[in-house]
C-alpha cells in the first residue's frame, strides 16, 4: 500500500496541476497521511528552481492548515476518528507514547511541535491530534507550526535553488541523521531550561 501511495504521489509532482496537488499531500500530511510531503517538494523545486520559495509557501501554509484540521481532529473526535485512523496507520503505539510522556508538559509538547514540522520526529499528524487532544492553546499550536513547517520548507527551498541536484543526493542520505541530531539538541535544551 505504502509503495502504491509513494509513486502515485511521485506521479503527481510532475503533472501540469502539481502545485495543487503539493497543497493537497502538505494538507494531508500533517493530519493523517503517511507520505511527507518533501516527496513531491523536492522534485518540484528543483524542476522550478526560481519559484522554489513560492513552492515552499504552497507546502508550508497548506501544511500548517492541515496541521489545525489534525489539531481539531485530536480536540473533537479523539476517540470516533482520531484513534481509528492512527491504528491503521501503525501509529496508536507512538501517539499513546508520546502522549504518556509529555504528562501535560506543553513545553515539551510545544517543542515536539517545533521538532515534528521540522525534522518529522516524531511524525507531524502524530503531534498535531496530540495537541488537540492535550487542548493546548490554538494560537501557540498555530505558532509553533508555522515556525517548524517553514523553517522545513524554506530551507529546503534554499538548498535546491542555490545547489540544485548536487545537494539532493546529500539531504536525501542525511536526513534521518540530521533529524536525529536537532531533535537531541532540542531536547538538550529543553532539560536545560527546565533544571534551569
Amino acid at each position: 500500500m505504502f509503495n502504491g501511495l509513494y509513486q502515485k504521489v511521485m506521479d503527481a509532482a510532475a503533472k501540469p496541476n502539481a502545485r495543487y496537488w503539493l497543497g493537497v499531500i502538505s494538507f494531508i500530511e500533517s493530519s493523517f497521511f503517511p507520505i511527507p510531503a518533501d516527496v513531491m517538494f523536492v522534485p518540484m523545486a528543483l524542476a522550478d528552481r526560481a519559484n522554489a520559495y513560492r513552492l515552499a509557501f504552497i507546502a508550508t501554509a497548506t501544511s500548517v492548515l492541515g496541521a489545525i484540521f489534525g489539531y481539531y481532529i485530536g480536540y473533537f473526535a479523539y476517540e470516533s476518528l482520531a484513534l481509528p485512523m492512527l491504528e491503521t496507520l501503525g501509529k496508536a503505539e507512538a501517539f499513546n507514547y508520546y502522549r504518556t510522556a509529555i504528562h501535560g508538559d506543553l513545553f515539551l509538547l510545544w517543542g515536539m511541535l517545533l521538532s515534528s514540522g521540522l525534522t518529522h520526529i516524531p511524525p507531524i499528524k502524530v503531534v498535531t491530534i496530540l495537541a488537540g487532544v492535550a487542548h493546548i492553546d490554538l494560537f501557540s499550536f498555530v505558532a509553533s507550526a508555522i515556525i517548524g513547517r517553514g523553517a522545513r520548507f524554506y530551507l529546503l527551498a534554499y538548498l535546491l535553488k542555490r545547489y540544485g541536484e548536487s545537494i539532493q543526493q546529500v539531504i536525501e542520505k542525511h536526513t534521518l541523521k540530521f533529524s536525529i541530531g536537532l531533535v537531541a539538541l532540542m531536547a538538550a535544551a529543553y532539560f536545560i531550561l527546565k533544571a534551569l
